[in-house]
């Protein structure tokens, strides 16, 4: 049974102002998914790694690659114009090449500081329930926004009963390749901010809460990687404890 990391890194990345999709910026000499893909490379659990990339980039990760020693970079697929579509894609190029027990990982590429431990946990939660997801308790206090007067509330919702859901997720890959011919044939669970987790709860899933981490952020805006580059700062700050 073998373990392959998904990579999605098929967005453009408007919301970070820049000329270039977000995830091939370079933040010390270094493009954001290169960080991405070493945490897969380095991990002794991980296989072989697909990214799914923007169509006229592949040959720039291919080539970034060889600089980098991504060695376990298998694949690479051109993405879809939803998130969705592009993990719909990467999921379609497995059939034939993985089997059915295999763990699939699906990661953003632009969430670069995912931790070994992180891994290691979606795989064997996975492994265990054949599927897991990443997740936090939730922290803040949840309020909802009254119906007649969105100025106002009545109601919250008890912190305790939430979890904040990212990636990495795992899939056992049968369960999540049928699922996506279901989605896809039935319409369900693929529009708008849909993803692989909201889709199977859509489809009647019950996940499996996998370890998170604070660390794992997501680079959406420029203050995102500024918080990126102050994690590899104090990284490389061996006096901090």
């Amino acid at each position: 049974m073998a373990n392959i990391a998904v990579i999605i890194a098929g967005g453009s990345g408007h919301r970070m102002g820049q000329d270039i999709p977000k995830q091939f910026i370079n933040v010390y000499d270094k493009p954001i998914l290169i960080y991405t893909l070493e945490s897969f490379q380095k991990h002794p659990q991980i296989d072989a790694i697909e990214v799914v990339c923007i169509d006229g980039w592949h040959d720039i990760v291919w080539a970034y690659a060889k600089q980098f020693n991504i060695d376990k970079l298998m694949w690479i697929v051109s993405g879809g114009s939803t998130g969705q579509e592009s993990i719909r894609n990467g999921v379609y190029n497995l059939e034939g090449k993985v089997n059915s027990d295999d763990t699939i990982i699906i990661h953003d590429g632009i969430r670069p500081l995912v931790e070994p431990s992180v891994l290691t946990d979606v795989i064997s939660k996975c492994k265990q329930y054949g599927n897991a997801v990443t997740s936090m308790p939730y922290n803040e206090q949840i309020f909802v926004v009254d119906k007649e007067n969105e100025a106002t509330t009545t109601q919250y919702i008890p912190r305790e009963t939430l979890r904040r859901v990212s990636t990495p997720q795992a899939y056992k890959f049968d369960l999540l390749d049928r699922k996506y011919h279901e989605a896809f044939e039935k319409e369900i669970g693929i529009y708008g901010s849909s993803y692989t987790n909201t889709m199977m709860v859509e489809l009647g899933e019950r996940l499996y809460f996998a370890a998170g981490s604070d660390k794992n952020i997501k680079l959406t805006t420029k203050d995102d990687l500024e918080m990126f580059k102050a994690y590899l700062k104090a990284d490389k700050d061996s006096w901090l404890k």
